[in-house]
């Protein structure tokens, strides 16, 4: 009886080692998973927002070495009336307003600072497009028509096998993807728990096989067609995003702070809404697309990308919001006017007219409600008119 008292405590004592073992080693992508699923309480969204670093594994960047684009401090502006109502339904937490390239209005709320490196989410994707043009002018693209699988193979089983360069710079890849942030067993939360647990998005990408359209045909927002060009940008050159993005648009910007990138468990970056900087270095990403890519006598995005990517060329529903190469449109846009926008209030703010930059991060709950992005560019419409 004793023996087998002492077999069974031996056992025991072994399977206790073995889960605590296994609890050690899987211990991050654990602590990561919990930080994923608590990231947009109420209680803790502020603060996630200024420390992604937390919940996901990353890459850091660098500025460079080079002088910091200055933002020097222009006449202030003073916000309309409605802004006050607006600043607290929105949950904003950092507003930078340039005009005629002068900073003429910054504030931080809800606890945060001007030295937060705050998530971008969305508003990433307006960042790769210009990386995309870039290497585009160099030649590395022979053709926006030419199919994603000349460049990422991997693909050639996927959804993605007809699709096109410039399909999936439009949001029309026709790949069936669901894009609900409220359903636990959408598309997009998957690939949220894939990218905190150290999975491939690369992978994720190659199990999507379904198409609600013909590429090209029906314009759908489809985040995930955004990784796809980074699968491109890494195939066709070789090399990282994280690289390539500092080397030839982040140091020559002259950013003030070293920024980071979130990335999935094999260094891919994740361009869809990873990037993490400054709200005023999202401003001076701004003030270069408004001064049409070029910055102290250097075209750093082609002139001509910036025109194109910015313009409403995506077959998107009439009376909606237009969709350009990774840059949206306002419905009712006078020329010149368009912003980049991230879930949960991130946007960066265009006005060519009134020769004005708005970046804005926020911590919005009720960012999906019928109308709230309208809202959000009618506020930006009426800070740009401030005198």
């Amino acid at each position: 009886m004793e023996s087998i008292l002492n077999l069974i405590l031996g056992g025991a004592i072994i399977l206790v080692a073995v889960a605590l073992a296994v609890g050690l080693w899987k211990r991050q992508e654990i602590m990561r998973l919990l930080a994923v699923n608590s990231l947009f309480s109420a209680k803790k969204i502020v603060k996630n927002f200024s420390s992604m670093e937390q919940a996901f594994l990353t890459a850091p960047l660098t500025r460079g070495d080079g002088p910091v684009f200055d933002l020097p401090k222009g006449a202030q502006i003073t916000l309309p009336d409605s802004s006050a109502k607006w600043l607290v339904d929105r949950q904003i937490t950092a507003l930078v307003v340039l005009k005629d390239g002068q900073m003429v209005f910054e504030d931080y709320y809800l606890g945060t600072t001007a030295q937060d490196l705050r998530i971008s989410w969305s508003v990433a994707k307006s960042f790769l497009s210009a990386l995309f043009g870039i290497l585009h002018e160099e030649g590395t693209f022979d053709s926006l028509n030419d199919p994603v699988t000349k460049y990422a193979p991997e693909l050639g089983n996927s959804a993605y096998a007809r699709a096109s360069l410039l399909n999936v710079l439009q949001m029309s890849s026709g790949v069936e993807f669901d894009e609900d942030y409220l359903a636990f067993k959408s598309d997009i939360n998957r690939m949220g728990r894939v990218l905190a647990l150290g999975g491939s998005m690369d992978k994720f990408a190659q199990t999507l096989t379904g198409c609600f359209d013909e590429p090209g045909k029906t314009w759908q927002y489809v985040s995930i067609d955004t990784h796809v060009l980074g699968m491109v940008i890494r195939g066709a050159t070789g090399r990282n995003v994280t690289d390539l993005l500092q080397e030839k648009l982040l140091h020559p910007l002259g950013l003030e702070a070293d920024p980071y990138y979130i990335t999935d468990g094999f260094d891919a970056a994740f361009v869809l809404g990873g990037l993490n900087l400054r709200t005023r270095d999202y401003a001076r990403f701004g003030q270069l697309f408004l001064q049409q890519g070029r910055l102290n006598g250097q075209q750093i995005v082609p002139a001509d990308w910036v025109a194109a990517s910015t313009r409403a060329s995506a077959n998107t529903a009439p009376g909606e919001t237009r969709y350009g190469y990774q840059w949206w449109v306002p419905g009712d846009a006078e020329p010149g006017e368009y912003f980049a926008r991230g879930i949960y209030g991130q946007y960066i703010y265009i006005n060519e007219r009134l020769n004005t930059v708005i970046a804005s991060n926020a911590a919005d709950r009720q960012f999906r409600e019928d109308g709230i992005d309208l809202q959000d560019i009618d506020m930006f419409r009426q800070i740009a008119k401030s005198p």
